[in-house]
């Protein structure tokens, strides 16, 4: 298959990726999208069972499922197949939370005090960020699903990392997945199936500041314990 730019090293790739949030509107060819998905599906499984399900989703349906979430958001009540409280983040969790916020905000232009722009903000998760594509995961409810839930993170990791490093951009979204009843039902999803996240994806506009920040990581110091 004949890869539009060069694939990145691993290193490169992991460092460079970022959560993209203004795309450009041309969409990935259907052969980019699957190129990208042959290397996720290499992702790890326990007992190499793949809990997953994954819908990729593009033009005139993304834009039905937008209108359709935008109006949850705007009118509707979460009901999240998984807890997601942040305010449950306390200490040192909480301190990182917020500075990363502050570093979004300032990007976008937008006051601590602004709620409208702060809700705003909040709503172009339900828009995709202006991305062609976006793909949702979804997971087998079987047991407690903590470890079905743990393969399909490294499957979004992994999948992730292969748009980077073909020079495309993500950003994954939790809260694509508040209002799962509606995925589920205007893509056809199994009963059976709960959704974990979704991830806006296609190729970022290299002019938008927003994509230029860098959100910081902890220092190895304050998450890291070597043993010897």
């Amino acid at each position: 298959m004949n890869q539009i730019t060069p694939i990145l090293d691993f290193s490169t790739t992991a460092q460079t990726r970022q959560s993209i949030r203004d795309f450009l509107p041309e969409p990935l060819s259907r052969a980019e999208i699957e190129a990208v998905l042959e290397d996720a599906r290499r992702a790890p499984s326990a007992v190499n069972a793949q809990p997953w399900l994954m819908h990729m989703v593009s033009g005139e349906m993304l834009q039905k499922l937008s209108d359709v979430l935008v109006e949850k958001f705007r009118h509707g009540t979460p009901n999240p197949d998984f807890i997601y409280e942040q305010s449950a983040f306390a200490d040192v969790y909480e301190t990182r939370m917020r500075e990363s916020y502050k570093i979004l905000y300032e990007a976008f232009n937008v006051s601590r005090a602004d709620k409208k722009g702060r809700k705003n903000f909040a709503e172009e998760n339900v828009r995709f960020y202006g991305a062609p594509h976006a793909a949702f995961f979804f997971a087998p409810d079987i047991t407690d699903n903590v470890n079905v839930a743990m393969d399909v993170g490294m499957l979004v990791q992994t999948f992730m990392l292969a748009l980077t490093a073909r020079g495309f951009g993500s950003v994954p979204q939790l809260l694509l997945a508040f209002y799962p009843d509606v995925v589920r039902e205007l893509l056809a999803v199994p009963k059976g199936y709960k959704l974990l996240v979704g991830v806006s994806f296609g190729r970022p506009n290299p002019a938008s500041p927003a994509n230029n920040i860098r959100i910081p990581r902890a220092p190895l110091g304050e998450t890291v314990v070597f043993h010897d």
